[in-house]
């Protein structure tokens, strides 16, 4: 089995680790209200107690409701903006991004909408790198279009890993992650499982099959968020 090690930034086999750039960020979610997209994008935030900007469309709101964050902790504040089109969001998301106070950006747009094209993603981008504050952009029901996002991710929830003491209560959670596009490391597929008590992930390559090995997470090296 193929380990990977996440620190500052992802690197496959043989790479070195690669220094942590602040930039755009995409997911998309295997399925549109799946909880997962959320879990690992909070997970690779730096842990700080900057405040987060997270800005969602009408849609994102409707069909998933306000983002839950009681995991994040009473430290960090989130600075909650519900807007209507997918075009305001993009606004608020590139204006808050001038500030460098703020520990991350996040928006949610649901679907493709026109105002979410090739130059949006390169302004936010680019102010994202400029501001040195990363910037995340969760994609629901959409399809992967040109983007200038520095990583693109699908991701998907998998059974949780079996419970150490209880053989019927759910034990960590477990996502399957596809870096299916990157400017800054090499692409690949992992199957992630979220130590709570640690607040980091343990990363390993899925197995051939597809199936979900019950070592995933723990025999896989540990690596910061």
């Amino acid at each position: 089995m193929r380990s990977l090690r996440v620190q500052k930034g992802l690197a496959g086999q043989g790479q070195k680790p690669c220094p942590l750039a602040h930039t755009l960020a995409e997911i998309f979610p295997e399925t549109a209200v799946d909880a997962v997209a959320i879990g690992f994008m909070l997970s690779r935030l730096p842990k700080t107690d900057a405040p987060i900007l997270w800005v969602q469309d009408r849609l994102s709101r409707r069909e998933t409701g306000r983002p839950c964050l009681a995991g994040i902790g009473t430290a960090r504040p989130i600075i909650y903006v519900s807007l209507s089109r997918a075009v305001d969001v993009l606004w608020a998301m590139e204006d808050g991004l001038r500030c460098r106070a703020l520990g991350a950006v996040v928006g949610e747009v649901w679907g493709d909408p026109p105002s979410l094209d090739f130059t949006a993603t390169k302004r936010l981008a680019l102010r994202s790198e400029a501001a040195d504050v990363p910037c995340w952009l969760i994609r629901r029901a959409a399809s992967p279009d040109l983007s200038a996002a520095r990583d693109r991710w699908r991701v998907a929830s998998l059974p949780s890993a079996p419970h150490p003491h209880d053989a019927q209560a759910p034990g960590a959670p477990r996502w399957s992650l596809d870096l299916f596009r990157s400017r800054r490391v090499k692409p690949g597929e992992w199957v992630a499982e979220y130590d709570r008590a640690a607040d980091h992930l343990n990363l390993s390559a899925p197995v051939r099959d597809g199936a979900v090995d019950p070592r995933h997470g723990t025999a896989g090296q540990r690596a910061a968020g």
